[in-house]
């Protein structure tokens, strides 16, 4: 889809609309959405704008202040010097409100530019969070913290930096301009000659600059993701001795971002000293032809003072605003990548009401789930469940046992609608799972993973989920449910203790009863293992077991396991192979099939392999 309609059909669904699909160049784009965002702002902005306009002339204006003190007082042989002392006065007063409209445009800006900033970052984190799974299967982790963090603070600068340069230093250059042939306009005509050679030096620049800016940030963005790379796999590096070889390759990826970084800057610093001696020629020039007019007394000694301050003036905004271009191109490119993100939609999405059609509420859920002829694929053409017909009743404890790949976690992701059934349907209690919103289905469902995710913050919170709702008594209640509370009294404080991310410092084990923990709190009223014994020692996959068999009563509940022994209670086991159901029944009647599950049971006791 083109870039230009992304981002409109993205506008218009914050609106509640859309629009006629038209595609405009990406420049012109990308502002008109970042200006869309000024409109909330637009007496905020209109103050930025007089502050601006008032430190401009304020600036501008002490030059002029000084040719009439020149002029009609020093060169005109007057003593006055109660008026002096009037414009020494003015002057002062020029420079204190230079300062003051100077500092309170900068702080209204910046306020502006962060609360923009603020707003696309927080829409576009929420953005992220309502995307299906298979959107984070396709994107890196590291690519989307980039877009939240580095392209949001790119935009940062755009309304930081980049707007002020527009408005205060394209102002000056106007405001310079109608002074300089205000004091003498054919002075000022020979000024003019200078805008053709400054715009070619901008053009010529502008590209070698800009292939610059682009060689050095990819070039880090190669060294970075090196170093993300191998800070992730460190225990590999360590164990296959690859430190000097990693550290050798990380020298060569430093080594050309320097070199490019280098280049950068030798570039700039070369664009820079041009117009450093394009303006000292300019002022050579102007005094060159100013001086021969004063002595020949067809020019005031003070308009010649004047027109060699505004030429040093000059110079300086068009420097800044050439220096822009490349905080422009990092907006533009943040811009893209981030309205990229906007254009993705989630797969799975919550359907509207039909007339009629029967809610699910939580306190009137049984828990039957069936899954009627259920077929699935990642991708076309390579099926990962084909054809499932399963249904559980309510209470009842489904052990799912089968070699890796063969659909036992896909048929969980179906249930839990992380994705969405190709062929047939899953309901609960009858109702289509479809039809429920997900918000909902996932308090009817509870999930503990082999792999427990623990957020940075107090284990009280780990397991209420930040839900202050949640008393502190359910959740002590719920750790010693499943065992929790005497591991939990031998950490230094308790129920209190901050854990780090992924709550290292805990064993797999403890993490896992932590988790289980976590759902027992939120009464699920269908509860789902995925492998989560698959970690734990002997010890502590008992205590998993104590509370599961009470945890199950009056509870639907599946568990994949590897480990025969979790499920060997199970009501019903089914085995998967190749996205079937290819055996069911309890443990003894498996065990006397003399199947795959046979096969599993034998192999796990060490007889043969599978």
């Amino acid at each position: 889809m083109r870039q230009a309609q992304a981002m409109h059909n993205w506008q218009a669904d914050q609106k509640g609309g859309s629009g006629p699909q038209n595609q405009k160049p990406q420049y012109v784009s990308a502002f008109r959405v970042l200006l869309r965002y000024l409109k909330p702002h637009r007496w905020a902005f209109l103050g930025v704008l007089g502050c601006t306009l008032i430190a401009i002339l304020s600036d501008l204006l002490q030059p002029y202040l000084m040719k009439i003190a020149i002029d009609d007082n020093l060169m005109a042989g007057k003593n006055n010097y109660k008026s002096l002392l009037l414009i020494c006065g003015i002057y002062l007063a020029l420079s204190l409100s230079s300062f003051v409209f100077a500092y309170l445009q900068n702080n209204l800006l910046q306020h502006v530019g962060q609360s923009i900033v603020s707003r696309i970052r927080k829409q576009l984190f929420g953005h992220i969070l309502k995307q299906s799974m298979r959107y984070f299967d396709r994107m890196s982790s590291g690519s989307l913290i980039t877009h939240v963090s580095s392209d949001t603070e790119s935009l940062n600068q755009f309304f930081s930096q980049v707007l002020l340069s527009l408005f205060r230093d394209g102002l000056t250059l106007v405001f310079i301009i109608v002074l300089m042939f205000h004091l003498d306009s054919t002075l000022a005509l020979y000024c003019l000659i200078l805008l053709p050679i400054i715009t070619v030096i901008a053009i010529a620049f502008r590209s070698f600059m800009r292939a610059t800016y682009q060689l050095a940030r990819t070039r880090l963005s190669r060294m970075v993701a090196f170093v993300a790379e191998n800070l992730s796999g460190m225990n590999l590096v360590q164990v296959f001795h690859q430190q000097k070889e990693q550290e050798k390759q990380f020298n060569e990826r430093n080594g050309l971002y320097f070199k490019a970084n280098v280049r950068e800057i030798r570039t700039n610093v070369v664009f820079t000293r041009s117009f450093d001696i394009l303006s000292n020629l300019s002022i050579a020039f102007v005094t060159w032809v100013g001086g021969k007019a004063v002595l020949g007394q067809q020019l005031e000694f003070g308009v010649l003072y004047a027109f060699i301050t505004y030429i040093r003036q000059f110079f300086q905004p068009i420097n800044t605003i050439t220096q822009q271009w490349n905080t422009l191109q990092s907006a533009t490119v943040a811009v893209t990548r981030i309205w990229n993100v906007f254009e993705s939609k989630p797969d799975v999405v919550d359907r509207e009401q039909a007339a009629g059609q029967r809610e699910l509420k939580m306190e009137q859920v049984k828990g039957r789930i069936d899954f009627n002829h259920v077929g699935f694929a990642y991708e076309e053409g390579s099926p990962i469940i084909r054809g499932v017909d399963l249904h559980l009743k309510p209470g009842e404890l489904l052990g799912v046992v089968g070699t890796t790949g063969a659909g036992k976690s896909s048929l969980i992701s179906l249930l839990c609608r992380f994705y969405d059934v190709q062929e047939g349907t899953i309901s609960i209690d009858g109702v289509d799972i479809r039809s429920i919103p997900q918000s909902e289905l996932h308090r009817i469902i509870g999930l503990v993973q082999q792999e427990p995710y623990l957020y940075s913050g107090t284990i009280i919170d780990n397991i209420r989920m930040f839900d202050d709702s949640i008393c502190r008594e359910e959740v002590i209640s719920a750790c010693a449910f499943v065992g929790a509370d005497t591991i939990i009294g031998r950490l230094p404080d308790g129920y209190d203790t901050l854990l780090s991310e992924r709550g290292s410092g805990l064993s797999a084990g403890e993490r896992q009863l932590i988790s289980f923990a976590r759902i027992i709190v939120f009464k699920p009223k269908i509860l789902i293992l995925d492998e989560a014994s698959a970690n734990l020692d002997s010890q502590t996959e008992q205590l998993i077991q104590r509370a599961l068999q009470v945890v199950s009563q009056n509870r639907t509940t599946i568990v994949i396991a590897h480990r025969l022994s979790t499920i060997m209670q199970a009501d019903r086991i089914i085995v998967m192979s190749k996205g079937e159901i290819v055996e069911q029944g309890n443990h003894e009647q498996l065990l006397m099939k003399g199947g795959h599950y046979r096969m599993l049971y034998e192999h796990s006791q060490g007889h043969v392999a599978v």
